[in-house]
């Protein structure tokens, strides 16, 4: 017996898809402005300019602790594995955003941590999340914002909790 035919519409409208085109527009407003920021340094403006930087690099501005991690807990903290954050962590470190320093509670590991550039890098991030986020909440309204980053915070915080099973038709 045949199916009938499938609302297709579902696939590009659902929950998971809208979340990551907002994030990848996020990112993208985020490293757009970072390359226009007096403050960074020429060399890494123009990679963020010419997106060699990518959202990938921010995850070491976004977990990187400001006194410095282990490259174990830097990449499980940014949810990859530690050969990809190994190779991240060597790329920001070619670009003067980090360094590899003796860790001084264990003299057989080292620290990732931020260079002077990193630090300025980290400010420009910070200012460019400011000033993404308020675009953000002129564009969809206080209200709309507020609603969507409790909603966020809620679903992001639930990570660990398993999920209300749903009818198909919910």
């Amino acid at each position: 017996m045949p199916h009938p035919p499938l609302d297709n519409a579902w696939r590009l409208t659902h929950l998971g898809r809208l979340l990551g085109h907002a994030m990848r527009r996020f990112d993208e407003r985020v490293l757009a402005l970072m390359a226009h920021n007096i403050d960074v340094p020429l060399a890494l403006s123009n990679l963020a300019a010419r997106a060699q930087v990518s959202a990938a690099h921010i995850h070491i501005t976004r977990h990187l602790a400001l006194e410095g991690s282990r490259l174990t807990a830097l990449a499980r903290s940014a949810g990859m594995s530690k050969q990809a954050m190994g190779d991240l962590v060597g790329q920001c470190e070619a670009w003067g955003l980090v360094s590899r320093q003796p860790d001084p509670r264990d003299a057989r590991a080292r620290l990732v941590c931020f260079t002077a550039t990193g630090l300025a890098w980290l400010q420009a991030f910070r200012d460019a999340v400011a000033q993404a986020e308020a675009e953000f909440r002129l564009e969809v309204g206080e209200q709309v914002a507020t609603v969507v980053a409790i909603g966020l915070e809620a679903y992001a915080g639930g990570a660990d909790q398993p999920l209300p099973r749903y009818p198909a038709s919910a």
